[in-house]
């Protein structure tokens, strides 16, 4: 995986539209399970590929050190030989002090080549610098979008479960509802006053029968009177 590859997919998935994507999903919850796994997949391997990344403009800022740094070390040499060669110089030596000379020229030569070595990498390591903060950037971004699917999903989860409850408690309200001649409450309340009209009834009907007793006990009284006032007069005359 090449560097700009990687900057491109971690720009690309950076820049995704969670919103948009959920709004055309046909199954949200599957979708945004998806996206997760993707997301977490792509992640991994762009910190991988990030790292490595990482790792070569390290290696480039180490190699730049070193150059730099030899650069100062034979420039230090060949001050140091340029004057040994002046002190022999000095002294009647002329032989050493040309020897001393050269070495002076040997690093003075060294430390031209670890300068232009140093100077050759600088524009490398620039670029590979912004890369780098790119690529850091759009894995922050990453992460973020990645904690953004979590929540959605959770958030969608969460919404459903609640959903099915409520539809689940309107059912089970429906199929209680007193209001409702269909529901079971209702058939029962129907039986229930059906039970109680038939005892109506059979109230209704044994008052029925007493009154006519009591009415033919009150005939048969009548008839005795009468008997007993015939008697009398019979009596009498």
């Amino acid at each position: 995986m090449t560097k700009q590859t990687v900057l491109g997919r971690v720009t690309q998935l950076a820049r995704a539209n969670i919103n948009a994507l959920i709004d055309q999903a046909e199954d949200p919850q599957k979708m945004l399970d998806q996206l997760i796994r993707d997301y977490t997949n792509n992640i991994a391997e762009a910190e991988q590929a990030v790292a490595a990344t990482i790792g070569n403009l390290r290696l480039l800022e180490e190699d730049h050190r070193e150059d730099v740094d030899a650069a100062r070390e034979w420039g230090r040499k060949a001050l140091a030989a340029s004057r040994k060669a002046d002190e022999l110089r000095a002294a009647g030596s002329g032989a050493d002090a040309d020897t001393f000379d050269n070495l002076a020229k040997v690093a003075l030569g060294r430390q031209l080549r670890s300068e232009q070595e140093a100077k050759t990498a600088e524009p490398t390591i620039a670029s590979q610098t912004v890369v780098v903060d790119k690529l850091k950037s759009g894995l922050d971004q990453m992460r973020n979008k990645l904690t953004q699917l979590k929540s959605k999903r959770d958030e969608l989860v969460a919404r459903a479960a609640s959903a099915r409850a409520q539809n689940r408690m309107t059912d089970a309200v429906r199929s209680i509802d007193v209001m409702d001649p269909t529901s079971e409450l209702g058939r029962f309340e129907d039986k229930v006053r059906r039970e109680e009209a038939r005892a109506v009834g059979a109230q209704e009907l044994a008052a029925s029968s007493l009154d006519a007793q009591f009415e033919q006990l009150d005939s048969l009284g009548d008839s005795a009177e009468i008997e007993a006032r015939l008697a009398a007069l019979k009596s009498a005359s």
